[in-house]
């Protein structure tokens, strides 16, 4: 491996992902790694829009708003549009997070009640077949 360029192989050791996810986001057209042969060769900005690609999956942006903002990357303005819109984005995530949080806290404040409901019952079930006995 030279110091610019990475193997499929050393790339799925690095980021813990398969080699049929990097060919996926190469389809996508999320990583343009360079043709020699066979061989795909990885380099230092395929490794950073990987590692922004994971991230944007990790909070729940689709890949196509991860690959609009990756092609804001090279609009000239120190990455200013860029930042902006992966901010605004962003911010609506983490909305939809809270909000999903928070439905998911009442679901499970009502199983925990319909939980011990189902004891109450199970014990005086038990209760009255141990009196009938």
């Amino acid at each position: 491996m030279t110091e610019k360029t990475m193997t499929i192989r050393e790339m799925c050791d690095a980021f813990d992902v398969t080699p049929r996810t990097l060919r996926f986001y190469e389809a996508k057209e999320l990583l343009f790694p360079q043709r020699v042969g066979q061989k795909r060769l990885f380099t230092k900005r395929d490794r950073a829009r990987l590692k922004l690609i994971l991230r944007g999956k990790r909070f729940g942006f689709s890949l196509e708003e991860i690959r609009q903002l990756l092609d804001l990357y090279d609009m000239g303005d120190q990455q200013q549009t860029q930042l902006a819109r992966t901010y605004d984005i962003a911010r609506d995530r983490m909305a939809d997070m809270e909000r999903q949080r928070d439905e998911l806290t009442e679901a499970i404040d009502d199983l925990k009640d319909q939980l011990k409901w189902g004891e109450k019952m199970i014990a005086s079930m038990n209760t009255a077949k141990k009196a009938a006995e």
